[in-house]
């Protein structure tokens, strides 16, 4: 197996709003409310399979409509789904979007504080695994350290990170790719500090329309800018950072240097922005090829 993606996996509500932030009023009018399968594992998982990498997913859901509708989506994608069920049930966002594609994400996590689950999820993946990328949910923490000691390499989306919050340092220092938006950031991105602590290889900050920048150990950092797709104007921004990580897996595992695979990521993120809804037309590898020049 290419991947193995751990935790991650919910339903999203789409609410196409007028902008944001909202106005405070008693009724606003919206167009139809949607629902998707969705979450950050979800998409990288959905991400690479499309792009041709041999994956698989495992998480966390309940026994519940929610949980039902992910078992169906998953053997219908033909895509290998392991779970162990909860009672706390099934993650849900609903997402508010406005025109311009920017979102507002209201996120109920659900499960526990504290979470353990029984390390089978995850061990029976590790034979022959070449990656493993771990979402940032509280149970995946303790399978840390049997990815670090298996013999593949590890990468995780720390997100919205402030650069303070301690829930984010375990992934962030076990990881040999480290992902993480700008968003939320108190400080420059801590590169320095993932690089000193941990065993990172590559930390990669995207920044939205302002592109990305790859960061290596030697303190040199390398700036993408980001892609405007003539073709698939912006509508939905959820989903993009998903398939930015996807085909930036997909090409580093393909041994494309770290500056060309942000290229290639920047391209399904953008592509990512162009469907509504959340995952709903994340680019193939023909396509991807096609709008990169690199096979």
């Amino acid at each position: 197996m290419d991947l193995f993606v751990l935790g991650g996996v919910g339903i999203d509500t789409i609410v196409r709003v007028p902008g944001l932030p909202l106005a405070v009023t008693e009724t606003i009018h919206v167009e139809p409310v949607e629902s998707y399968v969705g979450h950050t594992g979800h998409g990288v998982a959905l991400g690479a399979h499309r792009l041709g990498l041999r994956t698989a997913f495992a998480d966390v859901i309940g026994d519940d409509p929610e949980g039902l509708r992910i078992r169906a989506t998953y053997d219908e994608l033909g895509l290998p789904f392991h779970a162990v069920v909860h009672p706390s049930g099934t993650r849900r966002a609903v997402n508010l979007v406005s025109p311009d594609g920017r979102r507002l994400s209201l996120y109920d996590g659900r499960h526990p504080a504290g979470l353990r689950v029984d390390p089978a999820l995850w061990r029976q993946h590790l034979d022959g695994l070449r990656h493993a990328h771990v979402s940032i949910m509280d149970f995946a923490r303790h399978a840390l350290p049997d990815l670090v000691e298996a013999d593949c390499t590890i990468s995780t989306d720390l997100h919205d990170w402030d650069g303070q919050n301690p829930y984010h340092q375990d992934f962030a220092y076990a990881a040999d790719l480290v992902f993480l938006s700008t968003s939320a950031l108190t400080e420059a991105v801590p590169a320095e500090r993932i690089f000193a602590n941990g065993r990172a290889q590559l930390v990669i900050a995207t920044s939205g329309a302002a592109g990305s920048t790859v960061f290596t150990p030697d303190g040199q950092s390398h700036h993408v800018d980001a892609v405007t797709l003539p073709d698939r104007p912006v509508v939905d921004s959820n989903g993009a950072g998903d398939a930015y990580v996807a085909a930036f897996l997909a090409s580093w595992l393909n041994d494309v240097d770290p500056q060309t695979a942000a290229k290639t990521a920047s391209i399904a993120g953008a592509w990512a922005c162009g469907s509504p809804g959340t995952h709903t037309d994340l680019i193939t590898a023909d396509l991807l090829s096609a709008a990169s020049g690199h096979p």
